[in-house]
């Protein structure tokens, strides 16, 4: 006659032991091994605790309608100079000239926040004055809000220089955010919203280009435009001006951040659980085998059925 299953339950099986026995013993060692082993482990393979993290974020950035320019025109060191600063101007005697400057800011995704700088200016010059290099500063507002909330203020650094005397100088490039240190997960950040030019000193030291750059560096958040290919056009036709173009781009950045409290808890928790379910299917499998097979003395106790609902 043949048989078939109709029926089946589980069954529990317990072991018992007093306390002061090798199956205590061997009980409390399992459990540390089993739970303190994997904290070690993903402790020890580096990145348990999150010290640092990146987010991205599309800034806040609007020109402020500050520059600074200044044009050597020969190679023995005369130069002239254009500023948005009175005070500076009116220092500058014989060597202050008043360009033709145009500014456009564009939202070329239209999301709101401005992408691009398109930045024009037409320099008049002597018959007997060319342009060997060119030096222009041009401040920004520059802000994020994603994380901690940044408002500070920067600049951009243009610079060019030739041994030829040139007629035209374009420049296209990204305005970069440079950091230090990482940024709080949150919390206001204003300590750099100051003006890096300060316009209203009467000092001709405060608008010295050395000086204002050293000051500007020694900050932990700056912006640095980005141009790898300026491009310097020669053959300025006599009683024309010196052409300079920018075109700054405002793009997406990455932003190093240190982690909150409870996102680096949840990121170590992950760690820990995913190498703590290793050893919960060594530990089981040990036990069963020890006790079992009555590899240290206990008592096992009557079959239990249980009976599932």
């Amino acid at each position: 006659m043949a048989f078939y299953e109709v029926y089946s339950h589980p069954a529990l099986i317990r072991y018992k032991t007093s306390v002061c026995t090798k199956a205590t013993l061997f009980l409390v060692a399992i459990l540390c091994l089993t739970y303190i082993s994997p904290l070690l482990v993903a402790y020890r393979s580096q990145g348990f605790w999150t010290k640092r993290s990146t987010y991205e974020e599309q800034p806040v950035v609007r020109y402020r309608y500050e520059a600074l320019l200044v044009a050597a025109t020969s190679p023995l060191g005369d130069h002239v100079t254009w500023s948005t600063f009175p005070y500076l101007n009116n220092m500058l005697g014989p060597n202050f000239r008043i360009p033709a400057v145009s500014v456009r800011e564009e939202d070329q995704n239209q999301d709101g926040k401005l992408d691009l700088l398109i930045f024009k200016l037409q320099l008049p010059l002597r018959a007997d004055e060319q342009v060997y290099s060119v030096q222009l500063l041009l401040t920004f507002s520059y802000q994020l809000h994603r994380m901690s909330t940044v408002v500070m203020q920067t600049l951009a650094y243009v610079q060019h220089s030739s041994s030829v005397p040139g007629a035209k100088l374009f420049i296209g490039g990204d305005l970069r955010l440079q950091q230090r240190a990482p940024l709080a997960h949150r919390g206001l950040n204003n300590i750099y919203n100051v003006s890096v030019i300060d316009g209203s000193s009467p000092f001709v030291s405060s608008y010295d280009l050395e000086n204002i750059m050293r000051s500007y560096q020694s900050r932990n958040l700056t912006t640095v435009l980005s141009c790898p290919s300026p491009v310097w056009t020669l053959g300025r036709a006599e009683g024309s001006p010196f052409e300079l173009s920018a075109e700054i781009r405002y793009p997406l950045e990455v932003i190093s951040y240190r982690p909150g409290f409870w996102e680096t808890i949840k990121l170590a928790w992950i760690q820990y659980v995913s190498v703590l379910l290793i050893f919960l299917w060594v530990s089981e499998r040990v036990q069963r085998f020890v006790f079992q097979n009555q590899v240290l003395t206990t008592v096992p106790v009557a079959v239990e059925k249980l009976h599932l609902s």
